[in-house]
Formats: structure tokens, sequence, C-alpha cells
């Protein structure tokens, strides 16, 4: 962390994929919410959906076109069965994947999980100037997620670099020359 630089705060979505939880069971949700506001950061807003392609892809939209959010974050969806559709819903949204998220990711859960953690799909991608990240649906690995890389990156005083660094140039591309 770099002493001469000062604390941004960012404001993050926190959508949670499931077809059977209610906000009132939401222990995956409650875990990021929770974390996000003791790092200094802002729940810019807070849903549950269901493992519907479609709807969870709007939403994505919807967030990303909304100047005052500059981050989402889902978690559920991410795994094999055939009702886990997030991580497609995220790619239908990303003008950008980053990559070596999912790597990162499956190296942390690889020291808690061993092997199981080949079964996680977590992404992350930038569309419309927004940072996404694709989450497991289970409370350890939104910990894990956030306590292992999502904390730092989206800290502005890590160094060598972070993502909220680089938030302002994420939609150059959109912008005239």
């Amino acid at each position: 962390m770099s002493k001469s630089r000062e604390f941004l705060p960012v404001r993050i979505a926190v959508l949670t994929v499931s077809d059977t939880r209610s906000l009132a069971e939401d222990r995956s949700g409650d875990v990021l919410a929770a974390r996000i506001t003791d790092a200094g950061h802002e729940i810019a807003d807070r849903l549950i959906l269901q493992d519907e392609r479609a709807q969870i892809a709007d939403q994505l939209r919807k967030w990303c076109a909304d100047p005052q959010i500059d981050v989402v974050i889902s978690t559920g969806g991410t795994g094999l069965t055939g009702r886990d559709v997030t991580v497609e819903a995220h790619r239908d949204v990303y003008e950008k994947e980053i990559d070596a998220f999912g790597t990162v990711f499956t190296i942390v859960s690889m020291q808690k999980i061993g092997t199981s953690a080949v079964q996680s799909r977590a992404t992350g991608g930038v569309a419309n100037g927004t940072y996404l990240f694709a989450l497991p649906g289970s409370p350890g690995a939104c910990k894990d997620a956030w306590d292992e890389i999502l904390l730092k990156q989206l800290d502005y005083r890590h160094m060598p670099c972070n993502f909220v660094e680089i938030l302002p140039r994420l939609d150059e591309h959109h912008r005239r020359k």
C-alpha cells in the first residue's frame, strides 16, 4: 500500500443469482456487502435474480449504464450444472474479459479446497467503463475472492497497480478523440 495515495471509495452493486434464496437467506451476498462496506466502499445496489441468462445480462447492462456504479459483483451460478448461466450472462455483456481473474481465483481456491477448485468458472470483465466479477455462490468463495483479490485491486493505494487507477480510462474507446 502506498502511503502517499488517498483511499478512493468505489460504488459496488451486488447481485446474487439463485432460484431458491431470498434476501433474508443470502449469506454470500451478506458476506460481500459486509466486506465492501468494511473496506470503505459503497453498496450502490443489491438484488437477487433467478438463474436466467437474459435476465442476468439485462441487469448487468443496466448497472453498466449507470454512472453511479463502478463495479458489479455477482455470486452464484458459476458452476457446471444446467442452471448455472451466470458466466454466460457476464460474457454476453463483457467488452473485455479479465482472463487472469479466473486464474488467480483458482490459485486462491486451490489453497482452500484443493482440486475441487476446477469446478468454479469465476470470471471478470469490463463493459461500458464498469468492472464485472462473477463469483461462486458459497460464502467461503466470496470471502476468498474479496479478501485475496478484490480488496487489494479495488484499493487505489495498492501498488504497483490496481483496478481503481485505470477506472477512468475503461471507456475511453467510447469517447470522441
